[in-house]
């Protein structure tokens, strides 16, 4: 009967009127919402939404009241429930209520807005697992949003939010938080609930502090508290394991946490601050680091323990109070970018910082030489180092996995080094820059690895640069763990492609300044190599163009030259 009441009230002059406020909503777009259960609505200059969108689940559709047939496929009440409803981009002031005559909605986006407040219904979407109410002018949350409990991601930035519920920690499933850009001066402590965040921004607040239970949530992975005015951050921070990525950028610290339980923390961002030191202790934890970005801080110095973080890829120094750097910062071998303008340098010239990293790092390894002795002429002592050619330092093996012993202008390797790392395993080792023959025994003029150097089954990194090898070790083909190995600026000159194919784990060959003649074209069937480096080396083909386009083209261009 009601499809009768409207099919009689039906006007045939209907079409030249506007029933509902502003641009009408094809009804094209709502029978296929009704198929999909999808409905886009987005850019649409509304100023509130049609009231037959709030009731598409429950009356019947247009066509069927004016008795249109329906193919079986058509059959709107076979059709499917509302999930995703996207009313961004519009004029809404405000939701109506009815919102709730969608209890199947698990997306709302209704960013890009003028909403000042939100109904309490929705509250009552107890499917919504995202809601996107981004870009309006909301003041506050209501506190029943809070009954969201599949709630997955809630979206509120860039609006006028001064406070959050206290009781937010109730939405335990949420995985991702965006409150930046609001007005916010404190965080609820029932964050510490938040236990399967992964993503959350805080970024643009007027936070002073943060909680140190914020520590609890143990699965997140990425924290921006950029541009708010945090002069600390807790402590508990550290304990925080599976933290990727972290943003302190624009804020009052004057130092760095200390980080011993962040070891899978890959990009710390703590540019525009007020960092006087860079303490040894905030750096030798972070063993997977790939970002360090410390521009725009009053940093006067850079300890050698820098050089702890292998994995290193970017380390932006800009616009600090510099004066001098470990040279040793030249031998990370992952490092592809390392900006230094704006510093009082006084052993680097200004000509050289402007041509790029690569030219900058080779100069720093030219100058390790003349930094290996201290004023008093005794070896420097760090934490990267053995204190004395007899001392092993246990910490570095044990913790950091580490066996060093590097930059000792040493004659001799301590056989006690060898006899530490047998019940420990090491996947780090670095003998460059001594006056080293072989080793052991004793005896960096090094030309030959023992055999026995095979029992280091763990190790992942090793750095032969700047020694005298003339063929390369054989040794190194059998430690099948072997991801990263250094031999630039020996005197290498040939490799054997067929062993190196063996290596599956190989993802880093620097062969820099050597004295290949050639390059094996079966060297381009070890693709699992991510970095080859052959520059500075005699050999005629490929030509310097082709170097110059990257692993993957020297690749694709050797196996193109593998007899058929």
């Amino acid at each position: 009967m009601a499809a009768a009441r409207r099919a009689g009230a039906a006007d045939p002059r209907a079409g030249f009127r506007r029933a509902e406020p502003g641009p009408a909503v094809p009804q094209g777009l709502l029978r296929a919402a009704r198929k999909s259960g999808q409905l886009n609505l987005s850019g649409r200059s509304l100023g509130e939404v049609p009231q037959h969108v709030w009731r598409i689940n429950l009356d019947a559709p247009e066509e069927a009241a004016q008795n249109l047939s329906f193919g079986a496929a058509d059959r709107w009440w076979e059709q499917a429930d509302l999930t995703k409803l996207i009313l961004a981009s519009n004029q809404l002031r405000s939701l109506s209520e009815d919102v709730q005559l969608l209890p199947a909605l698990t997306v709302l986006d209704v960013h890009d807005n003028q909403l000042t407040s939100l109904p309490s219904a929705l509250g009552q979407l107890e499917n919504l697992q995202k809601l996107d109410v981004s870009h309006n002018r909301l003041t506050s949350i209501p506190e029943e949003l809070l009954q969201l409990s599949r709630l997955r991601s809630l979206l509120l930035h860039h609006n006028e939010l001064s406070h959050l519920p206290d009781g937010f920690g109730q939405l335990v499933n949420l995985e991702e938080l965006d409150v930046s850009n609001n007005h916010l001066t404190d965080i609820p402590t029932s964050f510490a609930l938040l236990i399967n965040l992964v993503r959350l921004n805080l970024a643009s607040n007027q936070l002073k502090n943060l909680p140190a239970d914020i520590s609890a949530m143990k699965s997140l992975r990425q924290l921006d508290c950029t541009k708010n005015y945090l002069e600390t951050v807790p402590s508990k921070l550290a304990t925080m394991a599976s933290l990727e990525q972290l943003y302190l950028r624009k804020n009052k610290l004057r130092s760095l946490p200390e980080f011993p339980s962040c070891k899978l923390l890959k990009e710390l961002h703590a540019g525009e601050n007020q960092i006087e030191i860079l303490n040894a202790e905030s750096l030798k934890h972070l063993n997977s680091l790939s970002v360090l970005e410390l521009r725009d801080n009053k940093i006067k110095s850079v300890p050698d323990e820098i050089t702890l973080l292998q994995k290193l890829e970017r380390l932006d120094l800009a616009n600090n109070d510099i004066s001098r750097l470990p040279y040793t910062l030249g031998n990370l071998p992952q490092l592809k970018f390392l900006a230094l303008e704006g510093n009082p340098l006084r052993a680097i010239r200004r000509d050289l910082l402007e041509k790029g990293t690569q030219e900058l790092l080779k100069y720093l390894r030219s100058r390790i030489q003349d930094d290996v002795t201290s004023p008093n002429g005794e070896p420097p002592v760090t934490a990267m180092t053995l204190p004395s050619e007899s001392r092993v330092n246990m910490h570095a093996i044990t913790s950091l996995k580490l066996l060093e012993y590097s930059e000792k202008q040493a004659a001799v390797v301590p056989d006690e080094m060898f006899q530490a790392v047998r019940s420990h395993p090491v996947t780090t080792v670095n003998f460059s820059k001594n006056q080293l023959s072989q080793v052991p025994p004793r005896n960096n003029f090094l030309t030959s690895l023992p055999e026995e150097m095979e029992s280091l089954a763990r190790l992942q990194i090793i750095n032969l640069s700047f020694n005298r090898f003339k063929v390369f070790p054989c040794v190194l083909y059998r430690i099948l763990t072997l991801e990263t190995i250094l031999l630039s600026n020996n005197q290498v000159g040939s490799i054997d492609p067929l062993q190196l194919k063996k290596m599956d784990k190989l993802g880093t060959l620097d062969l820099q300044n050597n004295d290949l003649l050639q390059v094996p074209p079966e060297l381009g069937n070890c693709e699992n190599l991510r970095t080859l480096l052959l520059e500075g080396n005699p050999f005629r083909t490929p030509r310097a163009a082709i170097l110059a386009k990257g692993t993957a083209a020297v690749l694709e261009y050797l196996r193109s030259r593998i007899p058929a």
